[in-house]
């Protein structure tokens, strides 16, 4: 079923992306040649008939496949369109994944998490602790996936673009600038270091014990949820002086260079690090101990 809504996410946003430009595409289509309207028409109509899917639980797997290549086809349709004229000046008019983690920068981020941490986990017990494919704790990927997904993915994105927006005004226009005039920005430097503070601080304080705590779920033979508590804070309480002192050495100089990007690239440019954190917190406290 989580497979499943997983790739409705991905051909809704494909689908919303070439339907916000059908409207233009079908007029241009009409004064252009009509060698290729047919394409472009069936393209059209898988378009509609997948925007009609209201629940990724109402079909089977056998139809999770139609609605997949209906959501392929409206990707096609959207490469194949003419450039308009915001898209003159090199833009080639083909999708890519710049235009689509501009357009969708939340789901970018929540693909990117959960698929980074799984991978990372996977690298982890394959390459550096040498264990073969027989041998993999599914249990302990499960871990990383839904730490991931909840906490890199969905909560990461809202405090760290939604919340420092509001909190720190002027962050579109400093991260927009050329890195020559940001060495410039007194104000913009002054914002940037207040960022950073902040972030390690939450990677001490929120995400470090959140991490412990499912890891303690996971694990856990028992449904309390207290037992998981007590258990996650205490191995946090218990490591504390080894895992601080990892996130400011990693973290400081890599939430300086985080938070100067534009706000789309932020967190895919976090998260090129964050794998190889991911990699080195699942060979020390991935497994069960």
């Amino acid at each position: 079923f989580w497979l499943k809504c997983f790739y409705f996410l991905l051909v809704s946003q494909r689908a919303t992306y070439a339907g916000n430009n059908t409207e233009a595409a079908s007029k241009r289509s009409r004064k252009s040649r009509h060698g290729g309207d047919e394409d472009h028409q069936l393209a059209g109509l898988a378009c509609e008939d997948r925007q009609k899917v209201k629940d990724p639980g109402d079909f089977a797997t056998g139809d999770l496949l139609m609605v997949l290549a209906a959501g392929f086809q409206c990707s096609d349709f959207t490469a194949k369109r003419p450039a308009t004229a915001e898209e003159a000046a090199g833009d080639s008019g083909e999708w890519s994944y710049m235009a689509f983690a501009k357009e969708f920068p939340f789901a970018n981020n929540l693909l990117i998490a959960t698929l980074k941490t799984s991978a990372a986990d996977l690298v982890a017990q394959c390459v550096i602790s040498r264990k073969s494919l027989r041998e993999i704790d599914w249990k302990r990927n499960l871990v990383f996936c839904m730490f991931g997904a909840l906490y890199l993915g969905a909560f990461q994105y809202w405090y760290q673009v939604n919340i420092f927006k509001q909190i720190f005004t002027g962050v579109d226009r400093f991260t927009s600038q050329p890195w020559s005039e940001k060495l410039q920005d007194l104000p913009g430097l002054k914002t940037l270091g207040a960022q950073t503070a902040l972030d390690l601080g939450m990677l001490t304080c929120v995400y470090l014990p959140t991490f412990f705590v499912f890891k303690a779920c996971v694990f856990s033979d028992t449904w309390d949820a207290t037992a998981w508590a007590k258990n996650g804070i205490g191995a946090y309480v218990k490591n504390w002086q080894k895992d601080f002192y990892d996130v400011f050495r990693v973290w400081g100089p890599a939430d300086l260079i985080c938070f100067s990007v534009p706000l789309w690239a932020r967190l895919p440019t976090r998260h090129v690090v964050s794998f190889v954190w991911t990699a080195y917190l699942s060979f020390a406290k991935g497994a069960q101990k």
